[in-house]
């Protein structure tokens, strides 16, 4: 098969390196990769939004399936685009129809859809700058903190916890009125705050059927004991010990279930990941919010813990037949550590050189914002690169993650120090 695979950063490098090991792939192509993901295929330079490059790609590449790594091509309908265009119809897409990636293109809707299908959620309203004022007494019948959200894409950054009433205010303000987020915060959410742990829950659906894929928890903040900014990203656990048998069972039952009929019972079409942000609060699962693809960075410890042929079973996804298959998942944990660049999530600079790639020895190393200039590898980005381990449990994976993170380097390197240190007590209370 020739693959097509549309997006450049450490989660596509991950599906890049997982899929060159199924017997099925011919050729793979990326649109537009990094210089990690040249390893396994053609990189092209091509954005993932640009529909009609896509297009001529697929044709002249003879392309049998499109796997979409990022949101924004889903968003904007890049199934609906190869549906309903006559060269392109036959080749699958895996991610939703349009309507379906609205779960993560519209806060509103997929509060809404939660509502309706009584899937667990925060109690919230929607709110537009013509109905202010009724935003400021809502915000004022919730305890602090306050959860606003733009409604739209907004890459990452749309979320704000305000400590106080006179905060969340302001912010609403900022948000509706002043446009912060662009388009993106024409509508807002505002959410009452669940008090728990975090943790993501990755599904696989043909439409029909389902397959539960690891869970993870990742690290958003920049700094050590989650401090400092929101980032898209700086480490992340798989599997997660405090979501056990038992609260993976509620998360099935609750959430997974009810998504899934209600997608058919709206007559929407979704082949392809959803990705369940979840809260644990005492035991019980809340959603906090739906993606319509694999996270980053918890694609770099769920994709390394399947043992399966990924093609294959995307094959039968496209199929509708992905209840016939089985994916095999290894105990180990997996434990990722992102480098990122000096001053990320604000302002960084680019085109250092990347050293110690090849003395990595223990782990897997993942391209997130590289480039490849001659033979050098330079930073093209915030997030460059992340490392992932396996181990039989979070201290040994974690071991060697920090070990071989120390043999790369480039200027302005930073890494959290604490990642998966949180979980390792939770496991140690188990025991």
């Amino acid at each position: 098969m020739n693959v097509l695979l549309l997006g450049s950063g450490a989660r596509e490098h991950a599906f890049a390196w997982k899929l060159a090991q199924s017997p099925l792939l011919k050729e793979l192509y990326i649109a537009p990769g990094n210089a990690g993901t040249e390893e396994f295929g053609e990189n092209i330079n091509i954005k993932a939004t640009d529909f009609p490059a896509i297009k001529k790609l697929v044709k002249e590449k003879s392309i049998n399936m499109v796997l979409v790594g990022p949101e924004d091509p889903l968003v904007a309908g890049i199934y609906d685009y190869f549906i309903n265009d006559a060269d392109l119809k036959n080749v699958p897409v895996i991610g939703p129809s349009k309507a379906g990636a609205q779960l993560e293109g519209s806060k509103d809707f997929a509060k809404a859809f939660m509502q309706k299908y009584k899937i667990p959620t925060a109690r919230y309203q929607t709110f537009t700058k013509d109905t202010l004022e009724e935003g400021y007494k809502f915000l004022e019948n919730l305890n602090a903190p306050y959860v606003l959200k733009a409604d739209g894409l907004a890459a990452g950054k749309g979320v704000v916890i305000s400590p106080t009433l006179d905060a969340a205010k302001i912010e609403l303000n900022e948000m509706l009125i002043n446009a912060k987020f662009g388009n993106a915060s024409s509508k807002v959410v505002i959410e009452e705050f669940l008090k728990g742990i975090e943790l993501s829950v990755f599904v696989l659906t043909d439409g029909n059927s389902y397959k539960i894929l690891p869970a993870a928890k990742d690290y958003k903040r920049i700094g050590d004991n989650d401090t400092g900014l929101n980032t898209g990203g700086m480490g992340a656990v798989s599997p997660v010990p405090f979501a056990d048998e038992v609260f993976l069972k509620k998360v099935e039952e609750k959430i997974v279930v009810p998504t899934i009929n209600g997608l058919k019972k709206e007559n929407i079409t979704y082949k392809g990941f959803i990705f369940i942000g979840l809260m644990n609060v005492n035991g019980d699962p809340f959603v906090i919010e739906y993606n319509v693809r694999m996270g980053d960075p918890e694609t770099e410890v769920v994709l390394p813990r399947i043992e399966s042929d990924l093609l294959d079973i995307l094959v039968a996804v496209s199929k509708g037949k992905l209840k016939e298959k089985e994916i095999t998942i290894t105990p180990k944990t997996a434990l990722a550590l992102v480098l990122v660049s000096g001053g990320y999530p604000g302002d960084y600079e680019k085109g250092f050189e990347v050293v110690g790639l090849n003395e990595v020895e223990n782990s897997i190393v993942f391209h997130a914002g590289t480039i490849k200039k001659d033979t050098d590898i330079l930073t093209n980005g915030g997030r460059v690169i992340t490392i992932t381990s396996l181990g039989d449990t979070i201290k040994e994976a974690r071991d060697k993650a920090y070990f071989d993170a120390d043999t790369v380097n480039f200027i302005g390197k930073y890494h959290r120090n604490d990642i998966g240190l949180d979980l390792m007590k939770i496991a140690a209370q188990k025991v």
